[in-house]
């Protein structure tokens, strides 16, 4: 079944950051991410702690059993939101590095350098990966916009089809970086994932659970790199390369 081989395809992404060749190039994302993820969590949870003594003030007394039903609910729904926001904005900071372990990744797995380009034509590169960011941020925001008011006005459906939303651009954002290392455009990118859709939502769903995750969401950057670039090489490559 596509949706559990590409959950599998994310969880291979572990045994991958750890292979000798590749621990120094997990190295630089890991710390962004570190940096970047750890420092937002710790001020998320102190403005979801002041906002729930805020609204426990405003409740009258017979609504404060509301309280343990807020809790849980209100979390899952910030942490699933946050965590899509803040993945597409610390992608956006670790774009040419992500890249650059695409590329790594690659080359282990199949013996086979993409290209000849030295460090001096990465830096060169960065302008190009960036603009790729903007692009996916561009497709994202008014898209991300519309599920979010449909999460709130629409009780099951509109939970179900952010799940599925936040599912699907946790795939676009991990799995293009090996499309863009082969210079393949944007919309020829999401036509590829959803040929297999399966893949894509399996895949992102396993990023989702573990980025919702406080902690452990600080390496699932490297992790969902190196599976994705796994699953574009067995998947996605033999399509580009002979």
């Amino acid at each position: 079944m596509q949706i559990t081989q590409g959950m599998e395809y994310f969880f291979s992404g572990f045994k991958l950051i750890s292979q000798k060749g590749l621990k120094r190039f997990v190295l630089i994302p890991l710390l962004i991410n570190i940096l970047l993820f750890g420092s937002s969590l710790f001020f998320l949870v102190g403005w979801l702690s002041d906002s729930f003594s805020y609204i426990n003030n405003m409740l009258p007394e017979w609504l404060s059993w509301l309280e343990w039903l807020m809790w849980p609910i209100a979390v899952l729904v910030v942490l699933f939101s946050y965590s899509m926001l803040f993945t597409v904005i610390t992608n956006f900071i670790a774009a040419p590095f992500n890249a650059l372990l695409s590329e790594k990744v690659e080359l282990y797995l199949t013996g086979q350098k993409i290209n000849d380009d030295g460090f001096t034509e990465l830096v060169k590169d960065i302008p190009r990966m960036l603009a790729r960011e903007w692009t996916k941020l561009c497709y994202y925001l008014p898209r991300a916009i519309g599920f979010f008011i449909l999460l709130w006005v629409l009780p099951v459906i509109g939970q179900i089809l952010w799940v599925l939303f936040t599912c699907w651009m946790y795939a676009v954002q991990y799995e293009d970086y090996a499309f863009d290392n082969h210079k393949i455009d944007f919309k020829q990118m999401k036509d590829d994932l959803k040929s297999k859709q399966g893949l894509s939502y399996g895949f992102g769903f396993a990023v989702m659970l573990l980025t919702a995750i406080p902690f452990i969401n600080l390496i699932v950057m490297p992790v969902a790199v190196c599976g994705a670039t796994r699953l574009w090489v067995d998947n996605y490559r033999p399509k580009y390369r002979s």
